[in-house]
């Protein structure tokens, strides 16, 4: 068998899967401190639990890991001439509560079709329980019937999930909650809010005011503005096409105010940066923006960073493109991590606690 990965190499083994560290428990014999966890874990001994990660995030993959104190499992992604992909697992996983870390993120078949692959060679190995960590759920936008003779895809692609064999997934901030409702399995929806609402309470911006970029936003920005203590506002928009967005009225007081825009998804950025402009037109001093998932497709990083944003705070659920990077270190992006989170709902999912608590 020819692949473009044919012999792994001690420097490509964290690429992977394997990682060369030493658990909580030996660092602690040798008198160094322990690595840092959100929650006092019990499943660095637990021999029936297993993180495994795809190459969509392997960066959130490793630091949910370090969060749960246990080594993400060892595996082997590599590639036919073709593109074809090949998976292996390096490790027994018989019996196993296994969590697989991929988000369907750029380029997104690609990446989804190693998810389901993933899934099929943890099914054949004889694992106990297969749940997906999909931080960022492809396909999400289309969940309905919006236009006559098109796919309902996110459907599909729950689908398709379930028939791999995962029998459970945890998804962050779906577009559209009851999208929860097209698995057969159960599904553990989790948010980014916790995270984005500390941030912004800490900066303690003066005189603010939340924005829902359109109505359909409106129950996510309300819990934003819910939480912190400020008044909500909406913005009315019209999709005339895809990725094709005209912003129409501000509903609610802005003028004065600095502006917190929040959405799950910043796309080609298009609605975003309407979205400002409008604010600004309608007499905000400043405006900010949040969002779940970084995707800054084609025009997204010319636009954010000609726009009037002071800031976009983003998650880690995508990586950061190499163009994206570049406006983190002016400070036009910043990135916080929801690998704590993720890390303490994977924790009560195989202790078979309530993952509802992580939200009060």
């Amino acid at each position: 068998m020819k692949t473009e990965t044919a012999v792994m190499t001690p420097g490509a083994q964290q690429s992977s899967g394997t990682l060369e560290q030493e658990p909580p428990a030996a660092a602690a014999q040798k008198g160094k401190p322990a690595p840092e966890r959100k929650r006092p874990g019990r499943l660095s001994e637990d021999r029936r639990f297993k993180i495994f990660a795809g190459s969509a995030n392997r960066k959130l993959a490793e630091d949910i890991c370090s969060h749960v104190g246990v080594h993400l499992g060892e595996s082997r992604l590599q590639r036919f001439a073709d593109g074809e992909i090949y998976f292996q697992l390096l490790e027994n996983v018989r019996g196993v509560d296994v969590f697989i870390v991929q988000p369907t993120c750029y380029p997104v078949d690609q990446h989804l079709v190693e998810l389901l692959i993933m899934v099929d060679a943890l099914k054949r190995a004889s694992a106990r329980r297969i749940t997906v960590v999909v931080p960022y759920y492809g396909y999400a936008r289309q969940d309905r019937k919006d236009r006559p003779r098109v796919a309902i895809s996110s459907k599909l692609i729950a689908d398709l999930l379930t028939t791999a064999g995962a029998n459970r997934a945890l998804v962050m901030d779906l577009h559209a909650a009851q999208i929860q409702g097209f698995f057969n399995i159960p599904v553990d929806h989790m948010f980014a809010s916790p995270v984005m609402v500390s941030y912004f309470r800490e900066l303690n911006l003066p005189n603010l005011a939340v924005v829902s970029p359109d109505a359909g936003g409106v129950e996510r920005a309300r819990f934003f503005a819910t939480k912190i203590g400020v008044p909500l506002a909406i913005v009315d928009k019209r999709r005339t096409d895809v990725n094709v967005t005209e912003v129409m009225n501000v509903i609610g007081e802005v003028a004065g105010r600095t502006c917190l825009i929040v959405d799950d998804i910043i796309d080609t950025a298009s609605t975003l940066v309407k979205t400002a402009q409008a604010l600004i037109d309608a007499g905000a001093v400043k405006v900010y923006a949040a969002a779940s998932h970084a995707v800054l497709s084609g025009p997204a990083i010319e636009r954010i960073a000609n726009s009037p944003l002071e800031e976009l705070v983003v998650t880690d659920s995508i990586p950061l493109r190499e163009d994206a990077k570049a406006l983190e270190k002016t400070g036009k992006i910043k990135v916080l991590s929801i690998a704590g989170l993720l890390a303490a709902a994977i924790e009560s999912i195989h202790m078979e606690t309530s993952v509802s608590t992580l939200f009060n």
